[in-house]
C-alpha cells in the first residue's frame, strides 16, 4: 500500500522526538497544522514501515498515557523505560518528559 504525503510528514515529524523523550498524537496533528488531525495521525504511526528509525514507540496520548503500539503496549513500555522514562501508573509525567516541536514559519 502506497505511504500518502501526510503519512510522510507524520514520520518525518516524529523523527525528531529525542531518546528519552515522548510527545504526543496531538503534539505532532498541531505540528503539522492540523490540530484535528490526532486520530489519523496514530493511524499512520500504526502502519510505520520506518521503526525504529522513526521512533512511533515515543507518542503517547495526550494526558500522559501510553496508548497503543502495532507490538502491544507491553512492548511500548519497555522500549520507553529502556529509554530512561519512569512510568507510574501506565502514565508519562509529560512536564517532565514532553517534547515539544519548534514550528518554523
Amino acid at each position: 500500500m502506497p505511504i500518502t504525503n501526510f503519512q510522510q510528514r507524520v514520520y518525518k515529524i516524529t523523527a525528531l522526538i529525542p531518546k528519552g523523550r515522548v510527545s504526543t498524537y496531538w503534539e505532532i496533528a498541531v505540528a503539522l497544522g492540523r490540530p484535528k488531525a490526532s486520530r489519523a495521525v496514530g493511524n499512520a504511526l500504526n502502519k510505520n514501515p520506518y521503526a525504529p528509525q522513526v521512533p512511533c514507540h515515543r507518542v503517547i496520548r495526550s494526558n500522559g498515557e501510553i496508548g497503543g503500539f502495532a507490538s502491544g503496549s507491553n512492548k511500548k513500555k519497555l522500549m520507553l523505560k529502556k529509554e530512561g522514562l519512569v512510568i507510574i501508573n501506565n502514565k508519562i509525567d509529560l512536564a517532565r518528559y514532553g517534547y515539544r516541536f519548534e514550528i518554523k514559519k
